[in-house]
């Protein structure tokens, strides 16, 4: 099984959206999931996200590129802020209005309320998600929460558990939306000490995205690193369990410890970076 190879867009997030774009074609790439950072460059274009993202999508389409993944910003404390919820809403219709279907976000941010225990955490963050799961009822959208490791820069007096499949699949239970998944970022899984092929069988069906990264799992530093370089990740692992439960969406890689570099060098590395992802490919054939 081919999956679609994609890389986030940030790995030129020096460069604005259409340009990020045009210099992955220039690569010979031709899907990206929109990240964090082009999201909120498109979300600040103009008050009508609708019509920007309809040029963005008319723009995609005229370069035959595909974008039906991205990431929604990391930093809206959405849980019990209603202000940063409706600016979450309205960035989901920028992202829908683009032609992204799979959108990845970061659930518990609640750090105006480091004092809650994680039962309180957990009934607060199904309030939020079922406000999203209201707002996106009926579209193309899937939701897909991705696994976390445990809150450092904003520590609380009792942590949610986001690190494993089970504990995503809890949340999305309780939500009650077949519009919610899963989104695996094997990096994150690493420093939890999860297994990734156990995570991906338990996930099942309810994976519908990834973020492909690496680290050392060293001073729990999440380093984003490409695959078979410094990192512990086993990737022939992940990409058997993505074959075993016949995963069929982007293999996404996500690695912003790589872009810190020349564009020139990025242009050499991202070459580099689609020969692991055809190694992975032949290796795992079946």
């Amino acid at each position: 099984m081919k999956f679609t190879f994609s890389i986030w867009s940030g790995y030129y997030k020096d460069l604005c959206f259409e340009d990020a774009i045009r210099a992955f074609i220039e690569q010979g790439v031709y899907a990206v999931e929109l990240s964090c950072e082009h999201g909120l460059e498109l979300f600040s274009r103009s008050e009508d996200v609708v019509a920007t993202g309809r040029a963005v999508q008319a723009f995609l389409k005229e370069n035959n590129f595909t974008m039906t993944q991205g990431h929604l910003p990391l930093h809206f404390a959405i849980v019990g802020q209603r202000e940063e919820m409706a600016t979450m809403l309205r960035l989901i219709d920028l992202y829908e209005a683009c032609g992204v279907q799979n959108m990845v976000l970061h659930c518990d941010r609640m750090y105006k309320k480091p004092d809650l225990l994680a039962k309180e955490r957990f009934d607060e963050n199904i309030i939020s998600l079922k406000i999203i799961a209201e707002h996106i009822r009926g579209k193309n959208i899937c939701i897909c929460l991705e696994n976390l490791r445990q809150p450092l820069i904003y520590p609380v007096k009792e942590a949610l558990p986001l690190g494993f499949a089970e504990d995503l699949i809890r949340l999305i239970d309780a939500v009650g939306s077949e519009q919610f998944g899963i989104c695996l970022d094997t990096g994150h899984l690493n420093l939890v000490g999860g297994n990734q092929g156990d995570f991906i069988r338990t996930a099942g069906s309810y994976l519908r995205a990834l973020h492909i990264a690496d680290n050392q799992n060293v001073h729990d530093m999440d380093e984003h690193l490409m695959p078979f370089g410094r990192g512990t990740v086993d990737f022939i692992d992940v990409v058997r369990a993505l074959h075993e439960i016949n995963y069929s969406g982007m293999f996404n890689f996500e690695i912003p410890g790589e872009n810190r570099c020349p564009i020139p060098i990025r242009n050499a590395k991202l070459q580099y970076i689609k020969t692991i992802y055809a190694y992975l490919l032949a290796e795992t054939e079946q």
